[in-house]
């Protein structure tokens, strides 16, 4: 008899057979299908939870990001300081059209283009806003993907070179729109002989657009770089070249191409120093939250043994009989294990058709919530971004699958055990 224990394969069909009759059992038979049912309510919602988690975690990580490099320049090259041919001490780039035929050169650069940046008053229908005003050439504008393709626009973009665009924050604080005619107030003015007086233009907008982040849309505005140059005093200068990479998570190992093209007397600052800390932030968010929802996945997990201990409780005759049939406490092993394991796996299956769903329609979901509570639920103020985003990675629903049936696996080892090692005829003394 211990010779054909002995030959049993590992997993067999009958003790396949066995679980499955347990699984299925009522409580007035010994089973405990209602324990069952909690177990797997409860990793379906904790996998569920952890893949909507991850899944908003990637897509506003992506939206962040996206929004950076999508209206932003990847890396900025800086004039170190000089003296210009004025007589002035000034950042500025006095010879900016070579220094960007040698930055456009540099290898991974897509593309390089001077700037005109200035900080300036805005002023339309007796309202104000503090803006940041950024010079740039129109064929380099219809190049910033964000302002080209964004959330919402407004107006025609190809006239950007008879007026200015605008955010749709500054849109909405000024109380314009296309058409409309805004005054910019820069305190760096004409000089005369009194001192410096303020500089008052007024342009027409032609385009209001939306990128979809906050601090964006509230505050830029786009002039052509000749009206800039006159505007803020930098005939034959640019304030700054603004560069585009083909790999721009990896600027770190690029930076080097580009500041040896653009000279010694240059300072780079790419995207990841201006947004490290929202990135860093992110990170730490990232892991902390993965950390608390894997507790989450564990206690769910931990409705598996109370429901395969009472399942052993129960069944003790019938393991005592089993093992007196010739049953090797391996095989008793593998049958409470397959118990626990197939409510692990039933339930991590229906988690992740409930998480990947609910993350594939979370604006709906959210919308409704958000009228449901009246609104206000999101602040793109405070989140920079306008919407809440989610974005369903291969890696973290395998992670989200692999930490769930990780645990439930370990956790159903130690009940199965101890059905294993029961004493038969301490089972059936008292049958």
């Amino acid at each position: 008899m211990q010779d054909k224990a002995r030959n049993i394969t590992p997993f067999a069909g009958f003790e396949w057979m066995i679980a499955w009759r347990y699984l299925r059992a009522k409580r007035a038979e010994g089973g405990v299908s209602t324990m069952t049912w909690i177990s797997l309510i409860g990793i379906t919602l904790a996998v569920a939870a952890l893949i909507i988690t991850l899944a908003v975690r990637s897509g506003f990580r992506y939206e962040f990001v996206d929004t950076i490099l999508g209206a932003n320049s990847h890396v900025t090259v800086y004039q170190s300081g000089r003296e210009t041919s004025a007589g002035n001490f000034a950042r500025v780039i006095e010879e900016y059209e070579d220094l960007t035929e040698r930055v456009s050169q540099a290898p991974h650069v897509l593309r390089a283009s001077p700037l005109v940046k200035g900080q300036v008053m805005a002023s339309g229908r007796a309202r104000n806003a503090g803006v940041e005003v950024y010079g740039i050439r129109p064929e380099d504008l219809m190049k910033v993907r964000r302002v080209v393709e964004p959330q919402t626009a407004r107006g025609t973009i190809e006239r950007f070179s008879e007026g200015i665009a605008i955010g749709s924050g500054v849109a909405r604080e000024l109380a314009v729109g296309p058409g409309d005619r805004i005054k910019l107030i820069s305190p760096n003015g004409v000089k005369t002989a009194f001192g410096t007086s303020p500089r008052v233009v007024a342009f027409e907008v032609v385009y209001v657009f939306q990128v979809g982040r906050y601090d964006i849309d509230r505050t830029r505005v786009y002039m052509p770089f000749d009206k800039a140059q006159e505007y803020f005093n930098r005939e034959g200068m640019a304030d700054e070249i603004e560069v585009i990479v083909d790999d721009p998570e990896n600027i770190r190992a690029l930076q080097g191409g580009i500041l040896e093209a653009a000279g010694p007397d240059m300072f780079l600052w790419s995207w990841r120093d201006s947004s490290g800390a929202f990135l860093r932030a992110l990170e730490m968010e990232d892991n902390v939250m993965f950390l608390i929802l894997s507790i989450l996945v564990l206690i769910a997990s931990m409705n598996i043994v109370s429901g395969l201990i009472m399942l052993v409780k129960n069944k003790g005759r019938d393991i005592g009989i089993l093992r007196t049939m010739g049953l090797s406490e391996g095989s008793i092993l593998r049958v409470f294990f397959i118990c626990g394991a197939f409510v692990g796996v039933i339930g991590t299956i229906f988690g992740v058709i409930l998480g990947c769903l609910f993350a594939h329609y979370i604006d709906p979901i959210f919308e409704f919530v958000n009228y449901i509570l009246g609104g206000g639920v999101w602040d793109p103020s405070v989140r920079f971004i306008s919407r809440l985003p989610a974005r369903l990675e291969f890696a973290d629903v395998m992670s989200a699958i692999s930490l769930s049936l990780f645990l439930s696996f370990v956790v159903t080892i130690f009940p199965a055990r101890r059905a294993a090692r029961m004493n038969p005829v301490e089972a059936l003394r008292y049958e």
